[in-house]
């Protein structure tokens, strides 16, 4: 097994926790099916949010999915003049024996702008 990373974003309709939750809460879960993996894959998730997020950590929904033992951590993104507003990134670091090329990449709605070119 080798330690890879998948990367993914969503943008939020609202600034609202249960919103956040929803949101976040199905951005893993396909970030998870997508890659064929489970909560046990999971080494460690960094959450960031743009500093127009302030009704929850990202990370509560990670928790309310059931991934209870995996380290987790949020941030704020750079308040870049123009960037895509109410978004939340996700950086997954996982166990698994596919290959970086074959990882899927999961930006749902309208964030799949912000990546284009790995955009699933």
């Amino acid at each position: 097994m080798a330690v890879r990373a998948v990367r993914g974003a969503v943008q939020l309709e609202r600034d609202e926790a249960g919103h956040m939750d929803e949101q976040v809460g199905a951005l893993l879960t396909a970030v998870l099916e997508r890659n064929g993996l489970s909560t046990d894959d999971l080494i460690s998730i960094w959450f960031t949010a743009t500093p127009d997020l302030h009704s929850d950590f990202p990370a509560a929904a990670a928790r309310k999915l059931g991934i209870v033992d995996v380290p987790l951590i949020c941030a704020q993104e750079l308040d870049v003049e123009g960037a895509m507003p109410r978004v939340v990134r996700v950086l997954a670091h996982i166990e698994s024996a596919t290959p970086r090329a074959d990882l899927v990449h999961v930006y749902l709605g309208a964030a799949s702008a912000l990546r284009k070119d790995i955009a699933q």
